[in-house]
């Protein structure tokens, strides 16, 4: 079975080296959408895959480091950061541009790993993240499936190099939750929500 889990959140990036000029020459700005898909063959003691309050937690933390923010590729000019990060306390630096399909891997490596390391309190069994989908506008979004998100031919991303401004980090339920991520720790799901 699966279920999906709607996010949202607002922000800007360049897209260097896309055909499009308006894109690859200019800041610009988004109403994103993120869909989270999760799959399980079983339910938990509430007859649900995952409860969708849980993914209120860290998924959302995550996915929410992005709102009102700008997003930036490390490979950009060192200039181009400098002043992006000057004038802007919410801030995110990828390995990879911040396209619509490396936005959608990003999640989904993030994503993964949470579910993958939290410890499960309701009987949840064999739940796994199946694709995230990003919308970046109504009639436009990439979908990631584990295959997509490790795949070399798309070039690898180490999630260890993604970081994270100050002011973002301090905003999340758990300011250390993406050392957490990078250091496999577990997460202990709550009992209840």
């Amino acid at each position: 079975m699966l279920i999906r889990k709607l996010f949202k959140f607002e922000n800007a990036h360049i897209v260097r080296g896309c055909s499009t000029k308006r894109c690859s020459q200019n800041l610009h700005g988004h109403s994103y959408k993120v869909e989270v898909i999760l799959q399980s063959n079983f339910l938990d003691d509430g007859d649900m895959v995952y409860d969708f309050g849980l993914m209120k937690l860290h998924i959302k933390d995550v996915i929410d480091s992005f709102d009102h923010a700008i997003t930036l590729c490390s490979g950009d000019e060192k200039s181009y950061l400098h002043d992006m990060k000057k004038h802007s306390k919410r801030w995110i630096e990828l390995p990879v541009s911040p396209s619509a399909e490396q936005f959608s891997r990003v999640f989904f490596l993030l994503i993964e790993r949470i579910i993958a390391q939290t410890e499960m309190r309701n009987n949840e069994k064999e739940v796994i993240l199946h694709s995230v989908i990003v919308h970046e506008t109504e009639t436009g979004y990439a979908q990631c499936f584990q295959a997509d998100a490790h795949s070399e031919l798309m070039g690898g991303i180490e999630i260890e190099k993604i970081v994270f401004s100050p002011q973002v980090q301090r905003e999340w339920s758990d300011p250390k939750l993406f050392d957490k991520i990078v250091a496999k720790e577990r997460f202990i799901n709550p009992k209840e929500v």
